[in-house]
C-alpha cells in the first residue's frame, strides 16, 4: 500500500517525498467544509474530500463517505487492508500518541532510504569492532581530562533501524506530555453543548489525534535515524544507560566531504558519544531534571483549539501540508508567563550545559592528538546552530527551537573552569543541580567563575570562625551557671 498512511503526507523536512503528497487529482473532491445543518463542520464532519472514480463508495464522488479520500492514492487491491489499518487507528486506546504506529513508519521511512540513495543495512564484524576500538581509545583519553569515570560498560554499532528501536521509549517519554496535551484539546472543537451527546465521537478524534501524531513522530524519527551519528545527537540520553553506540553508515556520510581520515572522524565522534555516557552514568540527577525540564515546559504549553478545529474540520488527504502545518508551527504556543519563560530558560541551560562540557572535555582530549580536532570541532558546532537534524526534530516534536549560541557559551565557561579551578573543581558542580550556573551566568562566564570562587572562599571563612568560636562560648556559659 502506499509508503503513507492515512494520507497525512510527510512532514516539511522532507520536501522531497512531501512533494509526492501535495500533487491534487483535478478531479479529486474539494474540502468538506460546509456549514450545513446543526453540524459545526458541515454535512461532513472531517472535510474529507471525495473518492475519484469510486462513487460507489459513497454516492457522488465518494463525498458523503468521510473516509474515502483517506485512500484515494491506493490500489483497489490494497482496500482490505487499508480498512484493516483504519480500523485498528480507530480503535486505538493507547496514550496519546499511538507508539505502535509511529515504530512502523520509522521503520519504514528507514527502509526507504536517505535522499542521497544510501540504504540502511546490518553492522557488519568489521565495522563493529572498529567501533569498539574507537569508544575504548576514546575512554582512555577522556580519563586524562575529567573526573568522571567511564560511563558506558559497552559500545555498540547500530543499523538505522537498530537505532529507532532503542531509541523510542526515550521519544515516548519526551513527546508524550505535549501530545497529551493536544489530545485533551481534541474534546473541546465542539461546543459544550454537543460534548455530551458526542462520546463516540470524540473519542474516535482523540484516536485520530494519536494516529496523526503517531505518523508525525514516526516520520520525523526515521528521518532523523538517517543522519544521527550516535546515541546522544540531542543532548539527551536517548538509548540505553550505559552503552554507548555509533551509526557507522551515518558517521560514513558524515565524513565524506570533510577531507579527514575516517578513522579520526569515528574516533572524534567516539569521544563525543563516551562523554555523554560519563556525565549521565555518574550524575545521578541528570537525566531525570532533563526530562523534567522537558515536561516543565510541555506543561507552559497552550493548544490553540481553532487552529486544531481547522485542521480537524479540514483533514483532506489532497492536501496533507494544511495538517501537517497546523501540527508543526501553529498550534503549539508557549504561554507567555513568569513560569514558562522560567521552565524554557531552565530546559536550554540543562542542554547548553551538558553539550558545552562535552564540547570542552572533548577538545581538551583530542586537540593534541588529533590533527583534525578543530576542524571537526568546528563542524559540529556549525551543524548546529544551522539547525541540524537533532534540533530541527526537536523542535518539532515538543514545538521548542534551542538557541545555539548557548553552546558556545557553555564551552567557554567550562574551560574557563578548568584553568580556574582545576578539572575536580570543574566537574563537582555537576554534584548538585543548584550549584549548576543559570541562564544569566552564560551571559558571562568568566564572571561567574569568578564570583563563584569568591562565594566559596568566603562560605568557608565563615564556617570556620563558626567553628572556632564555639567552644569558647560553650565554656564561658558554662563559667556563668
Amino acid at each position: 500500500m502506499s509508503d503513507t498512511p492515512f494520507g497525512f503526507g510527510l512532514p516539511p523536512e522532507e520536501p522531497e517525498d512531501g512533494d509526492e503528497g501535495k500533487k491534487k487529482d483535478p478531479a479529486g473532491g474539494g474540502q468538506g467544509s460546509g456549514g450545513q445543518g446543526g453540524n459545526p463542520f458541515g454535512a461532513n464532519p472531517f472535510g474529507f474530500g471525495g473518492l475519484p472514480g469510486m462513487g460507489g463508495l459513497g454516492g457522488q464522488g465518494g463525498a458523503d463517505n468521510p473516509f474515502a479520500a483517506m485512500f484515494s492514492s491506493l490500489n483497489p487491491n490494497d482496500l482490505g487492508a487499508a480498512f484493516q489499518q483504519l480500523g485498528q487507528m480507530l480503535s486505538y486506546e493507547g496514550g496519546p500518541v499511538n507508539w505502535d504506529m509511529a515504530k512502523q513508519i520509522a521503520r519504514q521511512v528507514v527502509a526507504q532510504g536517505t535522499a542521497d540513495g544510501t540504504k540502511d543495512a546490518s553492522v557488519g564484524s568489521a565495522e563493529k569492532s572498529a567501533v569498539e576500538e574507537a569508544v575504548r581509545l576514546a575512554d582512555l583519553w577522556l580519563d586524562q581530562v575529567t573526573s568522571l569515570p567511564s560511563g558506558a560498560n559497552t559500545a555498540v554499532a547500530w543499523s538505522r533501524a537498530e537505532w529507532v528501536e532503542a531509541t523510542l521509549p526515550a521519544w515516548q517519554q519526551l513527546v508524550d506530555p505535549v501530545a497529551e496535551r493536544v489530545g485533551a484539546a481534541m474534546g473541546d472543537v465542539l461546543p459544550e453543548e454537543m460534548q455530551a451527546m458526542a462520546g463516540p465521537l470524540i473519542g474516535m478524534m482523540r484516536s485520530m489525534g494519536g494516529a496523526m501524531f503517531g505518523q508525525q513522530i514516526g516520520q520525523a524519527v526515521g528521518a532523523l535515524a538517517g543522519e544521527v551519528v550516535g546515541s546522544t545527537d540531542v543532548g539527551l540520553p536517548l538509548g540505553p544507560a550505559n552503552r554507548a553506540a555509533l551509526l557507522p553508515l551515518n558517521i560514513e556520510a558524515f565524513g565524506k566531504d570533510l577531507g579527514v581520515p575516517s578513522d579520526e572522524v569515528r574516533l572524534y565522534l567516539a569521544l563525543r558519544e563516551a562523554a555523554h555516557q560519563r556525565l549521565f552514568a555518574h550524575v545521578p540527577w541528570l537525566r531525570a531534571h532533563l526530562f523534567g525540564a522537558v515536561e516543565g515546559y510541555a506543561r507552559g504549553i497552550k493548544v490553540d483549539t481553532s487552529k486544531l478545529e481547522e485542521a480537524v474540520g479540514q483533514l483532506d488527504p489532497t492536501h496533507p501540508e494544511q495538517l501537517q502545518e497546523a501540527l508543526q508551527q501553529g498550534m503549539f504556543q508557549p504561554e507567555d508567563t513568569p513560569q514558562q519563560k522560567a521552565a524554557l530558560a531552565r530546559l536550554e541551560t540543562a542542554l547548553a550545559l551538558v553539550e558545552g562540557w562535552v564540547d570542552a572535555v572533548v577538545h581538551e582530549a583530542a586537540k593534541s592528538r588529533l590533527t583534525s580536532a578543530d576542524a571537526l570541532r568546528e563542524t559540529l558546532r556549525r551543524r548546529r546552530a544551522s539547525g541540524g537534524p537533532a534540533e530541527q526534530t526537536f523542535a518539532t516534536l515538543i514545538g521548542l527551537e534551542l538557541r545555539p549560541r548557548r553552546l558556545r557559551d557553555a564551552a567557554r565557561l567550562w574551560a574557563s573552569l578548568t584553568d580556574a579551578r582545576g578539572i575536580d573543581g570543574r566537574d563537582g558542580l555537576w554534584e548538585h543541580p543548584d550549584m549548576l550556573p543559570t541562564a544569566t551566568d552564560l551571559d558571562d562566564p568568566d564572571g561567574f567563575v569568578h564570583r563563584e570562587h569568591l562565594d566559596f572562599s568566603e562560605l568557608d571563612k565563615m564556617l570556620g570562625e563558626a567553628a572556632k568560636g564555639d567552644t569558647p562560648e560553650d565554656g564561658a556559659g558554662d563559667g556563668k551557671e
